[in-house]
């Protein structure tokens, strides 16, 4: 006849991987394994007769967790033990274990059987694993915040040129076509550099869901018209013929009207780089049941099998050959992707291969009767400018400089500030019509200086100019955020049409 209990108890006294072992009914250890012995590191006749809190870490020693384990096993059957154990040499170990109560028939106490592994291994895998992952959360953090610091002190240099660019096309009426053509230069690379300081704020603003879309109904031919015009002189330049193909009737969409903008003259300006002078552009849209698509095709020079499924990732270059002079920063269709997601579509690459062209497709959703006819009218623009006073509070002396001439030039008076205390002493003494104020100035920044005034004088108009958007700026200090580099042709619309009737608020 076979014994069963000694069978067992032979494999248990066997079993290296695991520690098994009894224990009485006080918690003493009365037998012990091979796995135990390899495990905890005593021999039997060291460790028969002592308690099982011996094994326990002075924390949990200090707060009962052996008595609580005994406690709980005898309450329910089990206690689970996943912790940090001590050996015989002081090493400590991550145990996974289960202590189980044993009892006779008549459910008298014999005492309790306690199973452990060690899986310190594994424990400290997980650890690193986890380090690994904070690590490069804590760098992509980094990355975000250096690409939103560069993009922003990017504008700084770039405002004093645009504007200086903007009086000398004003003013040089009598050119040379030489010099025509170098402003014409200046101008279309300084337009290029801020499209791609743009980009890269824009790509940093959406990783951290710092961007908020502004919907409403618009009519696509609108937006294309836009875009086209947006990106009409990197085409001319590079002697591209650009075909757009849309149907008679209206195409509506519930869009921000500025990020479809945005996603257009991305594949645009994407189908001109990679495409050869005297090369083909084709837009063209439509409606497919209830989506709008949007397919941007071009002659240019394709696409590999292999880079098609990487080609929205984050500073992927399609060609980094050194002839590829228009590479760009590899973020523009990374930015398009997000946006068109954002607004609940998608954007996908085709390509036969090299030298056979690309399309970029994108699907929005169409928007519904229902909503068109809810939609508000627009209303009339404001009467026609007349003369301000204007204090400007702007650290960056050749960016003051250049923005005064500007509002100068539009027959407007302007009071420069370089410190934000002294643009505060300044309203006292002046009390301008508007006040644009950079965020960063110093002494006080833009949102302190804007409190002071508000305080002082709660009707001016206060217009803040930023090198971020509206959706990183909080409060309600001012009337108008201006993106640095400020276009002119958006500050006199705002000066002509807001800020008079913001004079008497």
């Amino acid at each position: 006849m076979v014994d069963h209990e000694q069978l067992l108890q032979a494999w248990v006294e066997t079993v290296k991987d695991y520690a098994i072992f009894l224990l009485d009914t006080s918690g003493k250890v009365v037998s012990w394994n091979v796995g135990a012995e390899r495990i905890l590191g005593y021999t039997e006749d060291e460790i028969i007769g002592k308690s099982v809190s011996t094994f326990f870490t002075p924390e949990d020693l200090e707060r009962g967790v052996p008595e609580w384990e005994l406690g709980e096993a005898l309450r329910v059957g089990r206690a689970s033990d996943d912790r940090w154990h001590v050996r015989r040499d002081g090493q400590r170990f991550w145990c996974s274990g289960i202590l189980t109560k044993s009892a006779d028939a008549d459910g008298t106490l014999r005492g309790f059987v306690k199973a452990m592994r060690d899986l310190t291994e594994r424990k400290h895998l997980e650890e690193e694993l986890r380090r690994q992952a904070e690590e490069l959360k804590e760098a992509d953090r980094r990355k975000n915040e250096f690409l939103a610091m560069l993009s922003h002190e990017l504008r700084n240099p770039l405002a004093p040129i645009l504007n200086s660019i903007y009086i000398l096309r004003r003013h040089n009426t009598a050119a040379s076509p030489l010099v025509e053509q170098a402003n014409a230069t200046i101008q279309r690379q300084a337009l290029h550099m801020k499209r791609l300081v743009d980009d890269l704020l824009d790509v940093s603003r959406i990783t951290t869901h710092k961007v908020e879309l502004r919907k409403e109904p618009v009519e696509l031919a609108d937006i294309v018209k836009a875009a086209v015009e947006n990106v009409g002189s990197l085409v001319t330049e590079r002697k591209h013929s650009l075909t757009v193909s849309l149907p008679p009737g209206p195409i509506r969409l519930e869009a921000d009207p500025t990020r479809l903008d945005q996603v257009i003259v991305n594949l645009l300006t994407n189908a001109a780089k990679y495409t050869d002078p005297g090369g083909s552009i084709w837009l063209s849209a439509r409606e497919e049941e209830d989506d709008v698509v949007i397919r941007i095709r071009d002659s240019g020079i394709g696409l590999d099998p292999q880079v098609l499924p990487r080609v929205f990732e984050l500073f992927m270059q399609v060609d980094q050959s050194l002839n590829r002079a228009q590479g760009g920063l590899g973020v523009g269709l990374t930015l398009t992707r997000s946006l068109v997601e954002m607004h609940g579509g998608t954007v996908t690459a085709h390509s036969e291969g090299r030298s056979k062209g690309s399309e970029f497709v994108v699907r929005l959703p169409a928007l519904k009767q229902t909503k068109i006819e809810a939609r508000v009218d627009v209303a009339e623009p404001g009467p026609p400018t007349r003369s301000l006073t204007v204090l400007l509070a702007e650290d960056n002396p050749d960016a003051a400089r250049s923005l005064a001439l500007l509002l100068r030039e539009a027959g407007h008076s302007v009071q420069i500030a370089h410190e934000g205390p002294i643009a505060v002493q300044m309203l006292k003494n002046h009390r301008p019509d508007l006040v644009i104020l950079d965020i960063g100035l110093p002494g006080m920044n833009g949102y302190e200086v804007a409190r002071s005034i508000r305080k002082e004088d709660p009707r001016v108009p206060l217009v803040a100019m930023t090198g971020y958007a509206r959706e990183e700026n909080s409060g309600d200090e001012f009337d108008h955020y201006l993106v640095k580099p400020v276009n002119p042709d958006e500050l006199s619309a705002l000066l002509a049409g807001e800020a008079p009737s913001l004079a008497g608020r």
